[in-house]
């Protein structure tokens, strides 16, 4: 979605409230595309500083479907965002470059909220996502997902040279 801020720009120095539902139906990024399963309106605040100088502001909240990096279950991710920019209209392209600010969000007068709202999930996606804290994960060798059952492959894991250490501490377990 698009929003003019020719307004704010101009003499009178409107400011601009809208809430807007984001036209995203999935995160597609280089690292995968994740379906989006709830999101919210998004409420942005749009008003002038100085010159062409704007302060933008929004919030917005999001639930992608990421895989679990132990055992790759669908799990709810929650993105409860909120983001205050400055943004300077006036300033040059070698400038934004040389400061590494990518404002790709501002076409001319316009603010495009879904470009908006994808870098800032982007800015705030996890390192690493767990459907659970004690999540087992899958077997290396079947692919089964050990949080449904156990598989019957040997555990190849292990090194040969401490079979005889796992020997002993198998022949005098405690029961």
């Amino acid at each position: 979605m698009l929003i003019n801020l020719s307004d704010v720009l101009s003499e009178q120095h409107k400011t601009i409230e809208k809430s807007c539902m984001p036209d995203m139906a999935e995160f597609k990024a280089e690292f995968g595309s994740f379906p989006i399963s709830e999101k919210k309106a998004a409420h942005i605040v749009a008003e002038h500083v100085k010159g062409k100088q704007l302060l933008i502001k929004g919030t917005a909240e999001f639930t992608i479907m990421v895989p679990c990096d132990r055992c790759l279950t669908e799990t709810p991710v929650e993105f409860a965002l909120e983001f205050v920019k400055n943004v300077d209209l006036e300033e040059s392209d070698d400038a934004r470059v040389d400061e590494l600010d990518e404002k790709n969000y501002i076409d001319g007068y316009y603010l495009d909220v879904d470009k908006l709202l994808y870098n800032e999930i982007l800015i705030g996606w996890p390192t690493k996502v767990l459907c659970s804290d004690d999540c087992k994960g899958i077997c290396s060798v079947c692919g089964q997902n050990l949080n449904e059952g156990t598989c019957d492959c040997e555990d190849t894991g292990l090194d040969p040279r401490m079979s005889v250490i796992r020997d002993v501490f198998k022949n005098f377990k405690e029961v």
